[in-house]
C-alpha cells in the first residue's frame, strides 16, 4: 500500500508525546497525557459520552494553564485559581452542577497521574468540593486601598535605592480597570493609547470562546507617571510585563502583606474592588459589566455578588 506523502502525515502535537503512562514525566506538557488518561477512562470502563466530558473539560484546563505547560509546574494554587476563573472570570455561564463534573474530572486526572508515577505528590488532593453558592470574594476597603498603595512603593528597584516602579504601577492599573489575569499578561505597550495625555486609554484584547473581542478601558491621568517610570525602568517591548503571571501574583501578595491585609492580595480580589468602587461611585450596570468584560449572562451574578458585597461593608461601617 503506499504511503501519503511525508507532508500529509499527522505529526504529532507535542515532541515529547508519551507512547504509554510509563512515559510520562513530570516535564511531560499537560495536553500531551489528555489522550492516554482518556484510555485510561476507557479501560475502566467509562462509557463513551463520560470520557467525552471528562476530556472537555481537561481541554478547558488548558486554555487556562496552557497546553504546553508542564505537568510537574501545575500545583494547588494553579488549579484553585482555574476553578476560580472558569466561575467568576470566563465569560460563560457555570452551573453548579457542571462545576462540580469538572471538580471531579481534575481530582480523577491528577490522581492518576500520581497513581502512575509521573507526579510526586498530587495538586488537586488538597481541592474541596463543594455545593451551593459561590462565597464572596474579599474586598478592599477604601483604608486598605490607601494601605495598599503606601507599601508598593516601598519596594526598591533591583535591589537599589530607586523606587521600583512596577508595584505600584501594577496595583493602580488593576484597581481602575478590573482586568483579569490573562488579559494583563497579554497587555502590550501598544496597548496603552497616550494620544492624549489628559485621557488615557487602556486597549484589552480577549478571547471568549475562540473569538476574539475587544474593549477599552479609561486610564486615570495622574496613573501615567507611574507607567512611564516603569517603562524607564523595565524598558518593555513585545509585552508589557516580561515575567510570569506567578511573578506578578507574587508582587501582589508582598504589597498585601506590607500593607497588613489579612487575606491575601490577589488579581482576583483586585478585580472585585475595581467594580465594586464604580458600583459606589454610582456608575451603571452596563458601565461595570463593559468595563470588566462581562456577557449579561454572566453580569446577572456578578451584580448580585457586588451589591452584597457593598452591602456587607456598609455593615461593618466601610
Amino acid at each position: 500500500m503506499t504511503q501519503p506523502p511525508r507532508s500529509n502525515r499527522q505529526l504529532p502535537l507535542f515532541s515529547q508525546t508519551p507512547a504509554t503512562p510509563a512515559d510520562i514525566t513530570t516535564t511531560t506538557p499537560l495536553k500531551a497525557t489528555f489522550e492516554l488518561f482518556a484510555n485510561h477512562l476507557a479501560a475502566d470502563g467509562k462509557s463513551d459520552h463520560t470520557v467525552a466530558a471528562f476530556s472537555a473539560d481537561l481541554d478547558l484546563l488548558t486554555d487556562y494553564q496552557g497546553a504546553r505547560t508542564p505537568i510537574g509546574d501545575i500545583g494547588q494554587t494553579d488549579l484553585e485559581g482555574f476553578f476560580n476563573w472558569m466561575e467568576n472570570e470566563r465569560d460563560v455561564s457555570c452551573s453548579r452542577k457542571t462545576y462540580a463534573r469538572r471538580m471531579t474530572t481534575v481530582k480523577a486526572f491528577f490522581k492518576w497521574l500520581r497513581e502512575i508515577g509521573a507526579l510526586r505528590g498530587d495538586p488537586a488532593a488538597g481541592l474541596v468540593q463543594r455545593s451551593g453558592p459561590a462565597p464572596l470574594s474579599d474586598v478592599l476597603s477604601p483604608a486598605q486601598m490607601r494601605e495598599c498603595i503606601t507599601a508598593a512603593r516601598t519596594f526598591k528597584y533591583k535591589r537599589g535605592q530607586d523606587p521600583d516602579s512596577r508595584p505600584e504601577m501594577l496595583l493602580r492599573l488593576l484597581l481602575d480597570t478590573g482586568i483579569k489575569k490573562n488579559e494583563t499578561m497579554a497587555l502590550t505597550p501598544a496597548s496603552i493609547i497616550t494620544e492624549d495625555r489628559r485621557a488615557p486609554v487602556l486597549h484589552v484584547r480577549y478571547k471568549v470562546r475562540e473569538v476574539f473581542k475587544e474593549r477599552n478601558i479609561d486610564l486615570a491621568a495622574n496613573w501615567l507617571p507611574l507607567y512611564d517610570a516603569y517603562v524607564d525602568q523595565y524598558e518593555p517591548k513585545d509585552v508589557l510585563f516580561d515575567c510570569t503571571a506567578r511573578n506578578l501574583e507574587y508582587v501582589l501578595s508582598d504589597i498585601g502583606e506590607r500593607a497588613g491585609l489579612p487575606f491575601k492580595l490577589s488579581f482576583e480580589i483586585s478585580r472585585w474592588t475595581s467594580g465594586l468602587r464604580d458600583l459606589r461611585a454610582g456608575q451603571t450596570d452596563d458601565f461595570i459589566r463593559h468595563k470588566l468584560g462581562l456577557s449579561d449572562v454572566s453580569w446577572y451574578e456578578t451584580g448580585g455578588k457586588l451589591r452584597e458585597l457593598d452591602r456587607k461593608l456598609k455593615e461593618r461601617g466601610e
